[in-house]
C-alpha cells in the first residue's frame, strides 16, 4: 500500500519527469494526462481538473468539469519510456469525480466498484484471472500495419517457427518491472498468436492489468517491428482473440466456491453463480463482446464458446470449470474478447453471477460432450441456446436484462447504447469487399 509521501520519494529517487494520470473512457481506451512532478501535490489531493465532456461516454459540454482522483497503489514507472531529459514515465490509475467530489456515474472503474461493494455486502471479495490474446502483425515498407503474420507457428510452438518469442519476453521483462506476476506465456493457436497469462487479483486490479497489459504489449511489440492488435477476428480463416476470465468469490473461510463434500468439489454458491452466469449470458454479450468485429469470433468452431452451457472439462461451452480444487476453485467464462472494457466485463459477469446467488438460480446439468458436433435437433433437446449472433442482436438482449442494465447504471446504459447502435447502423449499410467479389461481376 502506496502511500503519498510513498509515491513522491519514488518520485524523486527515481528521477521521473512525467506522470501520467491515466483512466479509461465508456469503451475502454485509455486516456491521459500528464503532469510535470511540480503538478503532484495538487493531483494527489484529487484537485486536478479535466474537461470530461471530450471523453466518450462522460458529459455533457454544460457539465464538463470533473476531478481526477488517484489511486496510489496503481503507481508505476514505465520500464521503456525516457524523457529528452533523461527522466523516467510513469502512472497513476485514476477514478471520475463529479466537480463537488463524488464518483462519476459514468467512470468504468466507479461501475466495478459499486458491483464489488454488492459482493462485499453479501460476503464476498470477488477475484479475477484473464487470459488476454493478440497477434504479431508485420510493418509494410510504410511502416503501416499489415495483417501478414509474423510467423507460421502454432499452439505452443517454439523457434523457428515462433518468432515473437524474443517480443513476448520484452513484454513480460516490462510487465515485470510494472509489478505484474506473470505466470506463463506461449504461443498460440493462430499464426502469429500469442497469449500471455498474469496473476489472479481482486476485480478492479485485475481489470486495471488488462488495460495496462494492452497498453504495455502495443509499445513493446512496436519496438520490436511488430503491430499488435487484440482485435477480436483480424484474418478471416484462423483463430480469434478471446480473453478468458477465470473468476471466484472469496469469504471469510476461503474459496467459497469450492465444497470437497458435493459433486465436482463445486459448492451451492458456485452453482448459482454459473446459473446467474448462464441466464444473464445474452444479456452481457454486449458489454464483453461490444464490436461489429467480435461476432466473426463467435462463431462455431475455432474453439469460440458461442453455445450457453456449461461443463467441467469441456471447452466448447460457454463455462468450463479448470480442473483445480481447493484455492484455485473458479468459474472460466470463455465468451469475452480482448476489445471489451476490462471494468465493464467484469462488473457485468459480476452482477450476473450474484443475482445467481441472491436468487438461487440453479444451472441445468453440465454438459461433457463436444457441442460443436451436434446437431440442432440435439441441442434444442437439451436446451442449449446460443449467444447472440451479431452486436445489434446482443444490443436487443442488453435492452432486455433489467440486472445489467442496473450495473451500468442509467448514464452509462443510455450512452452505450446510442453509440453502439451507430456503429451498427454504420456497418449495417457499408458496402464490403466481400460483397463487391461475389455480386459485382454476377449481376
Amino acid at each position: 500500500m502506496y502511500t503519498r509521501e510513498d509515491i513522491k520519494s519514488l518520485v524523486k529517487e527515481n528521477n521521473i519527469s512525467f506522470i501520467r494520470l491515466q483512466f479509461t473512457d465508456l469503451f475502454g481506451v485509455i486516456k491521459n494526462v500528464e503532469i510535470p512532478p511540480s503538478q503532484l501535490d495538487k493531483a494527489l489531493d484529487g484537485e486536478l481538473m479535466f474537461d470530461g465532456s471530450s471523453i466518450n461516454g462522460f458529459v455533457r459540454i454544460e457539465e464538463s468539469d470533473m476531478l481526477l482522483k488517484p489511486d496510489f497503489d496503481t503507481f508505476a514507472i514505465f520500464p521503456w519510456k525516457r524523457s529528452h531529459d533523461g527522466g523516467r514515465t510513469a502512472r497513476l490509475i485514476c477514478d471520475i469525480m463529479n466537480a463537488d467530489g463524488t464518483p462519476f456515474e459514468g467512470c468504468p472503474r466507479n461501475m466495478l466498484k459499486k458491483v464489488m461493494k454488492e459482493a462485499e455486502e453479501m460476503g464476498f471479495t470477488a477475484y479475477a484471472g484473464p487470459e488476454a490474446e493478440f497477434y504479431l502483425f508485420q510493418f509494410d515498407e510504410n511502416g503501416n500495419p499489415t495483417t501478414k503474420c509474423n510467423d507460421h507457428g502454432g499452439y505452443f510452438d517454439l523457434s523457428p517457427m515462433d518468432l515473437g518469442e524474443d517480443a513476448r519476453e520484452d513484454i513480460v521483462l516490462a510487465l515485470q518491472d510494472m509489478g505484474f506476476e506473470v505466470e506463463a506465456s506461449h504461443h498460440e493457436v493462430g499464426p502469429g498468436q500469442n497469449e500471455i497469462d498474469f496473476k489472479y487479483a481482486d476485480m478492479v486490479t485485475t481489470a486495471d492489468n488488462v488495460a495496462t497489459f494492452k497498453f504495455v504489449v502495443k509499445n513493446i511489440a512496436a519496438q520490436r517491428g511488430f503491430y499488435a492488435t487484440f482485435m477480436p477476428k483480424p484474418v478471416y480463416g484462423i483463430a480469434g482473440n478471446g480473453m478468458h476470465l477465470n473468476q471466484s468469490l472469496f469469504d471469510k473461510n476461503g474459496n467459497a466456491f469450492y465444497d470437497p463434500t458435493r459433486d465436482m468439489g463445486l459448492s451451492k454458491i458456485c452453482e448459482y453463480y454459473i446459473g446467474g452466469v448462464l441466464k444473464h449470458a445474452k444479456g452481457f454479450t454486449a458489454v464483453t463482446n461490444p464490436t461489429v468485429n467480435s461476432y466473426k469470433r463467435l462463431v462455431s468452431g475455432f474453439e469460440a464458446p458461442v453455445y450457453i452451457a456449461w461443463s467441467e472439462r469441456n471447452r466448447s461451452p460457454l463455462i468450463r470449470i479448470p480442473s483445480r480444487r481447493g484455492v484455485g476453485t473458479r468459474v472460466e467464462l470463455r465468451s469475452p474478447d480482448p476489445s471489451c472494457n476490462p471494468y465493464l466485463a467484469l462488473a457485468v459477469s459480476l452482477k450476473a453471477g450474484l443475482d445467481g446467488i441472491k436468487n438461487k438460480i440453479n444451472p441445468p446439468k453440465p454438459v461433457n460432450t463436444n457441442i460443436y458436433e451436434m446437431d440442432i435437433e440435439t441441442r434444442n433437446a437439451l436446451n442449449i441456446m446460443s449467444l447472440p449472433a451479431n452486436l445489434y442482436d446482443a444490443l436487443i438482449d442488453l435492452s432486455n436484462d433489467d440486472v445489467i442494465k442496473e450495473a451500468l447504471g442509467e448514464h452509462a446504459y443510455n450512452y452505450y447504447m446510442d453509440a453502439k447502435l451507430i456503429e451498427w447502423d454504420e456497418y449495417r449499410t457499408q458496402v464490403h469487399d466481400w460483397e463487391l467479389k461475389r455480386y459485382f461481376n454476377l449481376f
